[in-house]
């Protein structure tokens, strides 16, 4: 394991170096081994391990490229990672959610545009007032996306999408065991959104915080 490390500091070294850029073809594998002074197989295992995590991308029968390294592409491992959490650190999650997305929702409210404030109001419009768990989750997923997106930050959209496995499945059973989940939730929404019209950027993290926080507190006194 130590050698394959080795293997993966190095090619490592090469892409922050920049002597390979995104969208490069790795030399051909005998050559790059005895460039960086490996054994084949300790690159091959090295590329294995840096295709999964996205840096590199093995093509079969063409070669080993560097990938666009775009961080929204990069963070795909992150879901993967929060996939194999535990229950009791679901809270955790959306702690960190809690102090990043009303932030990003915050940067929205200068930065979303008409049309964008129109595709969410539909959202929750089309949605209706009696929507099932199911489908309010997926519409929260959906609006909480949005509005990250406008934000403008490639990056802290990423971070978010990779956070939100956990906390939908806090959200799930919320609305089976809350009778006032489904409507408070409606509720903030619609806050939100008033407050992104209006753009207020201290109204929009305040209710965004609010927002997060009581699925937190609801979770915190079921566990």
């Amino acid at each position: 394991m130590a050698v394959t490390d080795e293997a993966i500091e190095k090619i490592k070294g090469m892409i922050v170096s920049g002597a390979l850029r995104p969208g490069d073809r790795l030399p051909k594998e005998s050559e790059l081994a005895a460039e960086l002074g490996l054994s084949r197989n300790s690159l091959r295992e090295a590329v294995r391990a840096l295709s999964l995590i996205r840096i590199l991308d093995v093509r079969q029968g063409d070669g080993t490229y560097v990938t666009s390294l775009d961080p929204q592409l990069l963070l795909e491992a992150l879901s993967f990672v929060v996939d194999f959490h535990r229950d009791d650190t679901v809270l955790e999650f959306l702690a960190v959610r809690r102090i990043l997305e009303p932030a990003a929702t915050a940067m929205a409210a200068s930065r979303i545009s008409e049309q964008q404030l129109k595709a969410l109001s539909a959202q929750l419009d089309r949605l209706g007032d009696d929507p099932s768990v199911e489908e309010l989750v997926a519409s929260d997923l959906d609006f909480h996306r949005g509005i990250v997106q406008s934000s403008g930050n490639s990056v802290l959209c990423s971070l978010l999408d990779g956070l939100s496995g956990p906390t939908t499945r806090a959200r799930i059973w919320r609305g089976l065991t809350q009778e006032d989940a489904v409507s408070r939730t409606l509720h903030e929404h619609r806050m939100i959104l008033a407050a992104l019209r209006d753009r207020d950027a201290e109204a929009a993290r305040s209710w965004a915080t609010v927002h997060i926080a009581s699925v937190e507190q609801w979770l915190r006194a079921s566990l």
